[in-house]
């Protein structure tokens, strides 16, 4: 989707160079479905990629090689064959553009350029790679592995550090998603003391999730609820499946469904032994697994509601492209989905499993008073949008 981008300033800002790092997007090629950090990257490489008034290359780092520039036409076909992937869940090969490289010289540095690293892609090995003469932006996703380490794997929680403490003492300008995030990233700061410039930008919805909802949208029959993340801790699945336990041996064939959209992730045996072996729950919990995004767009559209009881959350995008689609959230009570989600969510306390299925089974009935309070104040919200996030973002890069 092209993007509006916000014109350089007419002075020496207008000849600046930025390079793009799309190392982490040359890695995903045989990934079926985006992460959200994924969709960043994209992001910004398609908005580079247009940019009419800016002169943009697109650089990859390889170890023992590093930093190798990639044609922009190769660019764009690997792109275009990721895209038509992600939004399909395919399961194609690699896209055919996958190592067109431009040569295999390492790009020199130019005083008057800025090097962007929009993924957490190597920062936690920036002080090896070396201060090139660049000046250095990068973007910040959360501090989740470093302030939760219970939820990440082993040996994620000191890497994530070591990616922050990376960023607070090289980069010149620190981009984050939310400003919960940037909290997180301003003890950093204090620690290290030093304070590079930066910009709270939320992420932008993909079109996929824009639509117009009819009348009848979220009635479908039997009725159901969705929960969209990779099926981790962090995530809060196992509040979601008790509760679904206890529904089904109350309930029986009345019980409304649960879909969870979401490949499997780490750390996740007690969950994993619920779907597979609790009788209760076949026929009542369906995993979509890995899905595109057109695929997820379809699944939402009927859906009673997006459920999203996670302890933790850097933005929380499942819960900005449901409401854009027009589907009610029910998430958790935390401060970074309601900064997302704003005043138009039910938001509930992780650990109240009660509330949480008294949320569920109001939702469920076809007059449900919660559900139609929701919509009611969903009125009002407007999607954030890659357009005003790259007016944002490059006003913001052109004054430093």
């Amino acid at each position: 989707m092209p993007v509006a981008l916000a014109r350089p300033r007419e002075d020496a800002v207008a000849d600046r160079w930025i390079t793009l790092d799309v190392s982490r997007l040359l890695s995903r090629a045989r990934h079926r479905t985006p992460t959200g950090i994924d969709r960043v990257e994209l992001a910004y490489a398609r908005a580079l990629l247009d940019a009419k008034d800016r002169r943009v290359r697109f650089a990859a780092w390889v170890p023992g090689l590093g930093l190798l520039a990639y044609r922009r036409s190769a660019l764009r076909r690997y792109i275009a064959a990721l895209e038509r992937r992600w939004g399909t869940g395919g399961t194609a090969g690699y896209p055919a553009a996958m190592r067109a490289w431009s040569g295999v010289m390492p790009i020199p540095a130019r005083a008057d350029g800025l090097h962007l690293i929009v993924s957490h892609q190597h920062l936690d090995r920036l002080h090896r790679r070396g201060r090139r003469a660049e000046r250095l932006c990068v973007y910040l996703h959360d501090a989740i592995p470093s302030e939760y380490p219970e939820y990440a794997r082993p040996g994620g929680a000191e890497r994530h550090r070591r990616r922050l403490r990376n960023s607070v003492a090289i980069a010149d300008a620190i981009l984050v998603n939310s400003h919960s995030t940037a909290r997180s990233v301003e003890t950093y700061m204090a620690e290290i003391g030093r304070r590079p410039e930066m910009l709270v930008a939320p992420l932008g919805i993909e079109s996929a999730f824009v639509a117009d909802r009819g009348a009848d949208a979220g009635d479908a029959e039997p009725p159901y609820f969705v929960c969209v993340g990779t099926i981790e801790p962090r995530k809060n699945h196992l509040l979601l499946l008790q509760l679904w336990r206890a529904l089904a041996e109350r309930l029986g064939d009345a019980t409304p469904r649960l879909i969870l959209a979401g490949r499997r992730g780490w750390e996740n045996e007690n969950i994993v032994d619920l779907l597979e072996r609790c009788p209760a729950l076949q026929g009542k919990v369906t995993e979509a697994g890995r899905i595109g995004d057109r695929a997820l767009a379809r699944l939402l559209a009927d859906a009673r509601a997006v459920l999203m009881p996670s302890f933790a959350e850097g933005f929380g995008l499942p819960v900005a492209e449901a409401l854009a689609a027009g589907v009610p959230v029910i998430a958790s009570d935390i401060p970074v989905l309601r900064e997302t989600g704003g005043e138009v969510p039910d938001y509930i306390d992780p650990l109240d499993g009660p509330g949480w299925s008294r949320a569920v089974l109001d939702y469920a009935e076809p007059q449900s008073p919660m559900r139609a309070a929701q919509i009611a104040r969903m009125r009002g919200w407007r999607a954030p949008t890659w357009d005003a996030h790259f007016r944002n973002v490059l006003s913001f890069l052109d004054a430093l």
